[in-house]
């Protein structure tokens, strides 16, 4: 079985080379919080994340990969469209 420290060690640095700080809620859940160093911007933040599941590398790795996929799709959904100049 994977310790609290050990989980939230291998998901902060998951996420480098972003800024990634692990909160354990009294109530067993994870709070992930990603942020941009540089700029202190949160790219991320999710609260209640269950660790009943992250008992192994490859659902740890599931996880920090689907919410990399998150962080993603938030950052090109809210870029503006270009468009190409005629001529």
């Amino acid at each position: 079985m994977i310790s609290a420290l050990e989980l939230r060690h291998i998901i902060e640095c998951g996420f480098l080379p972003l800024s990634c700080s692990c909160t354990l809620n009294v109530d067993g859940s994870l709070m992930i919080k990603v942020t941009e160093p540089s700029t202190g911007s949160v790219e991320l933040l999710v609260t209640g994340v269950s660790t009943t599941q992250l008992t192994s590398s490859r659902a740890i790795a599931n996880l920090i990969g689907e919410l990399r996929s998150e962080m993603a799709s938030r950052k090109t959904g809210f870029e503006p469209r270009r468009s190409r100049a005629q001529g």
